[in-house]
């Protein structure tokens, strides 16, 4: 809860990105000082075994056939189009 009101995950997520967006370089250090360990160890994406092994089966399916791959232009392109759209929202 934050001042009395209930808040989900992604609410509280959304006021943060908000706040870092704006907040000075003051802030945003002591922000990341505090959480910086955290920051840090949460990058070790090749220490986490089921996330490799998920990166392994997609890359399989996707050498076998079975999944279609993107080229990076049509990635760049669906981002892009991504973008533009929630900024007209």
């Amino acid at each position: 809860m934050i001042k009395g009101i209930k808040m989900t995950a992604a609410t509280v997520r959304e006021k943060l990105y908000d706040y870092i967006r704006i907040a000075d370089d003051k802030k945003i250090k002591a922000i990341y000082t505090m959480l910086e360990d955290e920051i840090i160890e949460e990058n070790k994406w090749w220490q986490d075994h089921a996330f490799t092994k998920e990166l392994d089966n997609r890359f399989n399916a996707w050498k076998s056939g079975k999944e279609k791959g993107y080229t990076l232009e049509e990635l760049d392109a669906s981002i892009a189009h991504l973008k533009k759209n929630s900024k007209t929202k």
